[in-house]
């Protein structure tokens, strides 16, 4: 019998906020990233700046499973930094599901 392997969980969040707020902004990031980096599910979470829109946030995220997506939205600092935080400020929001290519 053959176990399938689940492959990690990849997405982009795509954020714009006012450009006023991008100091705010950026004061949330520090916790937040460095809180979600430390989740025992959590391979990869990098924010950054998109360059030529510079109120625009996008963040790789990449965690090894459902679960540990679901305990990264279920967390404290993402209650705290993201929903309570950055989701107040920003001005659209999309996200990009991603498949490994390899």
């Amino acid at each position: 019998m053959t176990t399938q392997t689940q492959k990690p969980i990849s997405f982009l969040v795509r954020m714009k906020f006012a450009e006023e707020d991008r100091s705010e902004i950026q004061s949330m990031l520090g916790p937040l990233t460095e809180a979600s980096r430390q989740e025992p599910g959590c391979i990869t979470y990098v924010p950054h700046w998109l360059q030529g829109e510079s109120a625009t946030l996008v963040i790789y995220e990449q965690y090894r499973d459902s679960e540990a997506l679901e305990a990264h939205r279920a967390s404290k600092h993402f209650q705290q930094y993201a929903v309570s935080g950055l989701y107040q400020k920003m001005r659209e929001r999309e996200v990009e599901d991603l498949i490994a290519a390899v």
